[in-house]
């Protein structure tokens, strides 16, 4: 039997730790019931979880509601994330973005880049996830900015934005002990490759001598194969060949042969 003098509180854990889901609800639902009780926020959390753990999400999502309510720095933080997961868990996207938005407005630093990267994940389009991405990022949190730059950089990619992609992970990798750095440096060397081929297929367009050509179709041709594109490159080698400017042709044809 618990102690005469154990707060109530410590008494709901330790029933909860003890596998005693029912005599924890209890209690819990007792504080949460009680306006004036200075413990309110905590024990509506705890009552969330408690019936969340015996499968009342219904339930839980009430009391996860009331410990919102009472805008606890703290516990209407943890209150929104519990509730924005539970929507999670049964495909309620709207309302998981807007517990999520929840957690946001409760003003405590240590959820938001958390709750910046679930609006990045549930987002309704690419710009929303991009907006989500570039604000978990922002926060410099040493996981999630690193999580945040990856897949911001990894859509910038797809978008052909590489300079923007590796603005974004160089500002990852300038936050002090981010993770993942091999990744982040791995994906800032993809985003250089992008903006090489971009610049060598300016400097074809660009003309000018027959030797500048051939060596910017050359490392054109040679570039675009590390990055899956080897019928691009095949095309880029044909342009050189069959170029009118029989100095071109012949340089690009020498450069081809050189490599084979």
């Amino acid at each position: 039997m618990p102690e005469v003098d154990t707060h109530p509180l410590d008494t709901a854990r330790k029933l909860a730790e003890s596998g005693d889901l029912d005599g924890a609800a209890t209690i819990f639902a007792r504080l949460a019931a009680d306006p004036a009780e200075p413990d309110r926020a905590q024990a509506a959390v705890g009552l969330a979880v408690v019936l969340q753990e015996r499968g009342d999400a219904p339930g839980a999502r009430t009391a996860a509601r009331t410990a919102l309510a009472t805008g606890h720095p703290e516990f209407a933080a943890q209150a929104a994330c519990l509730l924005a997961q539970s929507f999670e868990q049964e495909d309620l996207l709207d309302q998981a973005r807007g517990a999520w938005q929840a957690a946001l407005g409760a003003g405590n630093p240590a959820y938001v880049p958390l709750a910046h990267m679930a609006l990045a994940r549930l987002a309704a389009g690419q710009q929303e996830a991009e907006e989500a991405l570039r604000a978990a990022l922002a926060t410099a949190d040493p996981e999630i900015a690193s999580r945040a730059a990856q897949a911001l950089a990894e859509l910038l990619l797809e978008d052909g934005e590489a300079g923007e992609a590796a603005e974004a992970l160089l500002t990852a990798l300038s936050v002090p002990d981010v993770a993942d750095v091999p990744r982040l440096r791995a994906l800032l060397g993809i985003a250089h490759l992008e903006m090489a081929c971009a610049e060598f297929a300016g400097a074809i367009e660009e003309g000018g001598d027959a030797e500048t050509a051939a060596l910017a179709i050359e490392l054109l041709a040679r570039t675009l194969p590390l990055r899956g594109r080897d019928e691009d490159a095949e095309r880029v080698w044909r342009y050189g060949l069959d170029s009118a400017d029989e100095r071109l042709a012949e340089d690009v044809r020498l450069r081809l042969n050189r490599g084979a």
